[in-house]
């Protein structure tokens, strides 16, 4: 049965990360018809014409982290470009797909493909990725003053990159809705060179550079967007998996203060798949053992400065042994070994009690979940056949600080009946091991579909004049084995391809809230086409109503579902910090 969870794993993980759908075909006639876009700073980039769309793909925003300024926050371009190529590929900062010393076959498969020289060429890794991609309706000019969509990819801060997704069909389906915007997608690092945790990393002020990266890509927004016809006063974040915690994490840096140069970053968020992650600190024992193992795989152990040792190897070497720990798709699963820890200085608590004592930018939202969040993670476990060895699963991987009986507590809500677990509404079908549906539930819960709802009613106490639209997505029910599994909104609402009900209500829904923060308001952009059919209802303490998508319908129902879940998390998420 590890097989075919290996199978389906990668199955999942190359629909995501590797075989994103192409961009559209672009309709260059010649050089002097290229679009070309002059930055405040004098430097001319130049883009593509595509179908409907001009894309500037690549745009620098900091000089690249490498040397010296390898595992260093990011230093902000201070030289001029002069005139750019923005018509080719953004180089995808280095990716962690599978642990370099796993015998597990998936692994092994994985860590040789992504090896192949081809590969690294086609997806052109390299240190040197620190970019913006800019996508925006063609004929767009300086002035225009359009909304804009500010995306973060995901990917379990061990993998992903902006060409990953490209925002040409968002774009298109955004002007054929009458709400014309500008895409903005940022590339940051990711595993072991932008979340690196441990002591030494702590003391050297190079925490959490993956949302450092980010914030400055935000920066580079605010200074240049308003050349490509964008409105800097009108950015919406976005971001799924990992990119919606990291837009929860923008909310939170710095104790919520989201302002540059005077001025708001962001107006708006929308979190796909992701909320509040309560962790240890950097220089917490779990972390401490990830740069541990970093150094002794590196051969820098026994050095007088081991994170100077680790800036100066070869890049090769510095990728292999950041790449030697657990990988997200291995039997760790989401007790992931590179994610954001708290720091003191840009996140200075862990984001649950941020949000408590009202440290956060609080914006209007949209925040949801796919029904089935946990299968796709709990592929690899099939020794968890039992309650016992389930809750020692947990304390070993997951909750070292939670007590046998917290941990017992939290198990003992998820009933053995296979009718209860995910894919959710299945009744007996789809446990390809014993103990895989209770497995996906709880994972999928304390990760993401409850975590939302926790963050949610902490949010809502403290800020309640500030709106947020919450939902459930159900649209893929039915697939063997995943259901509507982690990430295949991706395909669903980033790419549109399945252009059914949910895909065409959703975008809508969307594109309303990039002009009015309010996903029923049609108004403004060239025309009020998207009108949707269904008024979302806000999420409030009171009501807690959600919309859930299904592929030919859109229903309501209450947040209420696995109640007991959510108190006891509440009551101890101090406890359950990864």
């Amino acid at each position: 049965m590890k097989g075919i969870g290996s199978l389906i794993a990668a199955a999942a993980l190359v629909s995501q990360a590797v075989a994103a759908p192409p961009e559209p075909p672009t309709q260059v006639l010649d050089k002097r018809a290229n679009p070309t876009v002059t930055i405040p700073n004098g430097d001319k980039i130049v883009g593509v014409s595509r179908i409907g769309t001009e894309a500037f793909n690549g745009i620098p925003y900091a000089h690249p982290p490498v040397g010296p300024l390898r595992l260093k926050p990011p230093v902000r371009l201070n030289s001029t470009l002069g005139t750019f190529d923005a018509t080719g590929i953004a180089a995808a900062c280095p990716q962690f797909f599978a642990d370099t010393d796993s015998n597990d076959l998936i692994a092994k498969v994985l860590d040789a493909v992504t090896g192949l020289p081809f590969f690294q060429k086609a997806l052109k890794i390299s240190e040197d990725c620190l970019s913006i991609n800019v996508i925006r309706p063609i004929g767009t000019k300086a002035g225009d003053k359009l909304p804009v969509l500010f995306w973060i990819f995901g990917g379990g801060f061990e993998l992903g990159w902006s060409s990953m997704y490209d925002g040409g069909p968002l774009v298109s389906n955004a002007i054929a809705n009458g709400k014309p915007y500008v895409f903005v997608a940022v590339n940051y690092r990711v595993g072991g060179f932008g979340f690196l945790p441990g002591k030494e990393i702590l003391r050297d002020g190079a925490s959490n550079l993956g949302h450092l990266d980010q914030r400055m890509g935000l920066e580079w927004v605010a200074d240049n967007i308003a050349a490509f016809g964008g409105d800097p006063d009108k950015v919406t974040i976005w971001g799924e998996s990992a990119g919606a915690i990291s837009v929860l994490n923008q909310m939170t840096l710095y104790d919520g203060n989201n302002k540059y140069n005077g001025k708001a970053l962001f107006r708006g968020a929308i979190m796909n798949s992701g909320s509040i992650v309560p962790a240890d600190p950097v220089d917490c024992p779990k972390g401490q053992e990830i740069y541990d193992a970093v150094v002794k795989k590196s051969g820098c152990a026994g050095q007088a400065d081991t994170l100077s040792c680790l800036r100066n190897l070869p890049f090769d070497k510095y990728l292999d042994a950041a790449n030697s720990v657990p990988a997200i798709l291995s039997y760790n699963s989401v007790a992931l070994s590179y994610l954001p820890r708290p720091d003191g200085v840009a996140l200075t608590k862990s984001a649950d009690f941020l949000i408590k004592e009202k440290k956060y930018a609080a914006v209007p939202m949209i925040i949801g979940d796919q029904e089935d969040e946990g299968t796709l993670f709990s592929l690899f476990q099939n020794d968890l056949n039992n309650s016992n060895k389930l809750i020692n699963y947990l304390k070993t991987y997951f909750f070292q600080g939670a007590s046998t009986a917290q941990i017992t507590g939290l198990v003992n809500e998820y009933p053995i009946l296979l009718s209860t677990g995910s894919p959710f509404n299945t009744g007996i079908l789809n446990e390809i091991y014993p103990g895989f549906k209770r497995l996906a539930a709880l994972l999928g819960d304390i990760v993401f579909t409850i975590t939302r709802r926790v963050f949610l009613e902490s949010a809502m106490t403290v800020n309640p004049s500030v709106p947020a639209w919450s939902y459930i997505a159900s649209y893929d029910y039915g697939t063997p084995i995943l259901g509507t599994f982690h990430g295949s909104d991706l395909l669903q609402v980033f790419y549109g391809l399945l252009p059914n009900y949910a895909s065409r209500s959703i975008q809508s829904y969307y594109a309303n809230f990039v002009y009015n923060l309010d996903p029923n308001n049609a108004s403004g952009g060239t025309s009020a086409r998207s009108k949707v059919a269904e008024t979302w209802p806000q999420w409030t303490i009171k009501d807690k109503k959600l919309i859930q998508f299904y592929n030919n319908r859109n229903e309501f129902l209450k947040d209420d579902f696995r109640a007991g879940v959510a108190k006891f998390l509440t009551a101890n998420l101090e406890a359950f910090r990864i």
